[in-house]
């Protein structure tokens, strides 16, 4: 068993100091002090706004120039000019699929995907019946929960724009071989726009590795307040048309960052990089750079958390539930520890209701995936029950929720 620091993880999350177990994590995870901490003093000493003359406006310039390259970091950017931040990662799906639906030309044909939250198919559908004339073609999982990328080659052609799709689905959790995907991708021509939203928290994210050309993430799954941030290729970004007149070639974050947004949910930000930073160095003290250290973070996280995969799997059998997705433990590797389920003869409102009188949170109806639901012939009204684990869960909440679900179950 992977030798993992849970109690010393737990103890930097002020809210998993009561009795609560929170196991809806996909909907959002808790943060560490440190990240409270950052945020709080960002209010308390700089809550001005940037680009002035004055000290503390020239403070808030730097603290989002040092979270641009934590997530820099994070996600093995280039350059820390590729990295955009704002409100969330549906404006920045948004925002691209307006500029990628004023680019179409002689490339009208997007591929969206039915394992993918609802967002990141939405604002493509919008450019089918516009102006632009979009048409899109449908990249459908396999019955066994997972996008297959051999299955794209019947849909890319040389009138591909763009494949957005996700590295691992906010419902049932499988992952997604997106090195693969842009590889048959690329090879056509085409673009790829990949929503890591829900991967965030489970393992190491590498642009550089997936080769992809758009990343976007949500920094409140990651032990961040609520924020959001794009990773572009800072060449694909500055060739995107956009609104902004006063841009300049090479500003690339000036170009996308539209208004205001919450500076101090990026000291935030910056602070849980810096959290998964230092738990990577405590994990493998040999660790040189800031990448390697949160690299080292990540893979440890992984290898914990499959371990989790593996308890619920076993809970959720022994409970009798049917188990959407992957479900074997030789498939664990292909998943994140997010679980879908449903028990025979409860409604999942029903479950979720008596887990909450018990101290357990969980949810259920669709999960912003609607197309999914529907593919696994559960309806978009009840939808399933989600269980949403992440690095701070431990093996002991698991076995006190099977003993919940065992309850409900013969209730």
């Amino acid at each position: 068993m992977l030798n993992f620091p849970f109690d010393r993880v737990r103890a930097a999350f002020p809210a998993l100091q009561d009795d609560f177990i929170f196991f809806d994590n996909a909907a959002g995870a808790q943060a560490p002090q440190s990240v409270l901490d950052a945020v709080a003093d960002h209010l308390l000493h700089r809550n001005v706004q940037r680009g002035g003359r004055y000290k503390h406006s020239q403070e808030v310039d730097c603290v989002i120039a040092r979270a641009r390259e934590s997530v820099a970091a994070l996600v093995n950017a280039r350059h820390p000019e590729e990295i955009s931040f704002g409100m969330n990662a549906t404006s920045f799906m948004r925002l691209i699929s307006i500029a990628i639906g004023q680019s179409l030309k002689q490339r009208p044909e997007i591929i969206v995907t039915d394992l993918d939250h609802e967002a990141n198919i939405a604002v493509w559908l919008a450019l089918e019946n516009a102006r632009e004339g979009a048409k899109i073609l449908w990249w459908h999982f396999r019955d066994d929960g997972r996008l297959h990328p051999e299955d794209l080659d019947a849909l890319l052609s040389p009138r591909t724009r763009i494949v957005a799709c996700t590295l691992a689905s906010n419902a049932i959790g499988s992952i997604l071989d997106v090195a693969e995907v842009s590889r048959r991708a690329h090879a056509a021509g085409a673009e790829v726009f990949v929503d890591a939203v829900h991967y965030g928290p489970h393992a190491p994210i590498d642009v550089q590795a997936f080769d992809c050309d758009y990343l976007v993430c949500s920094g409140y799954k990651i032990f961040s307040p609520h924020m959001g941030f794009l990773w572009g290729r800072r060449e694909t970004l500055n060739a995107l048309p956009t609104f902004r007149e006063d841009f300049v070639p090479d500003t690339t974050p000036a170009k996308l960052e539209i208004g205001t947004y919450i500076y101090e949910n990026v000291a935030g930000m910056d602070a849980a990089v810096r959290y998964l930073e230092d738990l990577g160095r405590s994990m493998n003290p040999a660790a040189g750079s800031r990448r390697t250290a949160i690299v080292a973070a990540a893979e440890a996280i992984r290898q914990y958390e499959a371990q989790l995969s593996r308890a619920m799997l076993e809970v959720l059998a022994g409970a009798g539930a049917t188990v959407y997705g992957l479900a074997a433990p030789e498939q664990i590797p292909h998943r994140t520890p997010t679980l879908c389920f449903n028990l025979p003869g409860v409604a999942p409102a029903k479950v979720t209701e008596e887990l909450a009188q018990r101290n357990i949170g969980v949810r259920d109806g669709h999960m912003y995936s609607p197309r999914l639901m529907k593919r696994l012939g559960l309806t978009k009204e009840s939808g399933a029950v989600r269980a949403s684990l992440v690095h701070y869960n431990t093996l002991d909440e698991v076995r006190r929720f099977g003993q919940a679900l065992a309850t409900i179950r013969h209730d």
